[in-house]
């Protein structure tokens, strides 16, 4: 069982930064892909950024690329979403994910999720 925990959402206006974490307990991620998803009201929950615990390989989603970068952090066994230039559009809730394996469209494990709301 691997639980995680997000923190860091908030409301910003357009073109602010945030920064969200994922602490994990539970089992090492060394076997784990961790991911970051969101959903925003009336939506599909979407696929946001990914990264392959052991080796680092990350990978984007093409409308955040550039503004979002995924990363971790070994010794706290927490992940990151960096968000940068942020724009109404990304206002959701944002949850943290962890699957055994490389990258892959199911997920084993999920947070609560945190809220990011972006103001114009």
């Amino acid at each position: 069982q691997v639980y995680l925990l997000e923190s860091g959402g908030g409301s910003v206006q357009a073109g602010g930064s945030l920064r969200l974490s994922c602490a994990a307990s539970g089992r090492t991620l060394t076997d784990y892909t961790m991911g970051w998803f969101r959903q925003a009201p009336g939506k599909e929950r979407e696929f946001v950024a990914a990264i392959i615990w052991s080796i680092g390989f990350t990978n984007h989603e093409a409308s955040v690329k550039g503004r979002f970068t995924i990363s971790r952090d070994n010794a706290k066994n927490t992940v990151y979403l960096q968000m940068n230039s942020l724009k109404p559009e990304d206002t959701a809730l944002y949850y943290c994910a962890a699957r055994r394996g490389g990258l892959g469209l199911t997920y084993d494990y999920w947070g609560q999720g945190t809220q990011v709301t972006v103001s114009s």
